[in-house]
């Protein structure tokens, strides 16, 4: 197993191996390295990340590090299957919100001061890329937060680095994870899912094997502005918090960076709309609303060995 501090989380690799135990450790260290470097590129906590010196003029092309370019090609493409329901031009809106720095969520109730208003619809977003030995980005003129999608890359990439070196292996980064193999007892890798109410007891456990898990949550990340209760899953729609009457959704899919971006879009659906959007994507997820309330999906159901009592 190996551990490294990266994203706001604490990030691990399980791995099993037959072969030279030297070399397994060397794989996993050469994954978890990944991490650290795409927190570099694409954070927006920090203001001289190559994120944030594309930020400064989205107007203009930038050169732009290899995976930044590869980061913001990946949301772009999610943004076109999700028809803008996933858009990360976001980041103004989580700004007026107060949320413009990292902020000291698990020390305190955090409050800070409202500058949002009410804006127009984005429009349609449209980058442009320049590839090549030298990648270059034009934004098309507004800010991203590549947070989310970031780290569910984050997990495919250190995943590509494993496959084939390791018999078996579980990416696990603070909520998405990457299951491949048998896991430790042959039936898969088990994974709890956590109650956005807080309490030491998961949801669910799942048993799952050669596929991701994302969950987005509001169990972390809400803070008070301007007065009123908000969080940092933003409706492009509106440039507001959304997903009225939920807490948190899991997904399971066959990529981690895909069941990120299916997991927020979900979550966008609110309460009222999560369990529509569900069946008519046919998707494999657990969703919690704010009375406490569970519910899964047929397909996600099957995956389940353990339920809270």
């Amino acid at each position: 197993m190996g551990v490294v501090r990266a994203m706001a989380s604490d990030i691990t690799v399980h791995g099993r191996s037959s072969g030279d135990t030297r070399v397994a450790c060397t794989t996993i260290d050469d994954a978890l390295g990944l991490f650290p470097a795409v927190d570099a590129a694409c954070t927006r906590f920090a203001a001289n990340s190559p994120l944030m010196q594309l930020n400064t003029r989205p107007d203009r092309w930038h050169s732009v590090p290899t995976l930044l370019y590869r980061a913001i090609l990946e949301a772009h493409d999610a943004y076109q299957r999700t028809s803008g329901r996933f858009d990360p031009r976001v980041l103004r809106d989580l700004v007026d919100l107060g949320y413009g720095h990292s902020l000291p969520f698990a020390d305190q109730q955090v409050i800070t001061v409202d500058s949002s208003s009410r804006r127009r619809p984005l429009g349609k977003w449209k980058p442009r890329f320049r590839g090549g030995s030298s990648p270059r980005v034009h934004l098309g003129g507004l800010p991203i937060d590549l947070g989310g999608i970031g780290k569910g890359l984050a997990v495919r990439w250190a995943a590509e680095r494993l496959y084939g070196r390791l018999d078996g292996f579980l990416v696990d980064a603070g909520g998405d994870c990457m299951c491949s193999g048998p896991g430790p007892d042959g039936d898969g890798w088990r994974v709890a899912v956590e109650d956005p109410r807080g309490g030491a007891d998961p949801l669910v456990v799942l048993e799952l094997r050669d596929v991701a898990c994302a969950t987005s949550s509001i169990r972390l990340r809400r803070w008070k502005s301007g007065g009123r209760e908000v969080h940092h899953l933003i409706d492009p729609r509106t440039g507001l918090p959304g997903g009225q009457g939920l807490l948190a959704v899991t997904v399971v899919a066959d990529d981690p960076a895909e069941a990120e971006v299916i997991s927020k879009t979900l979550f966008l659906s609110g309460r009222k709309g999560i369990g529509a959007a569900v069946r008519r994507q046919n998707v494999a997820a657990l969703w919690v609303d704010v009375n406490g309330t569970t519910c899964e999906s047929p397909s996600l159901a099957e995956q389940v060995i353990w339920r809270a009592p």
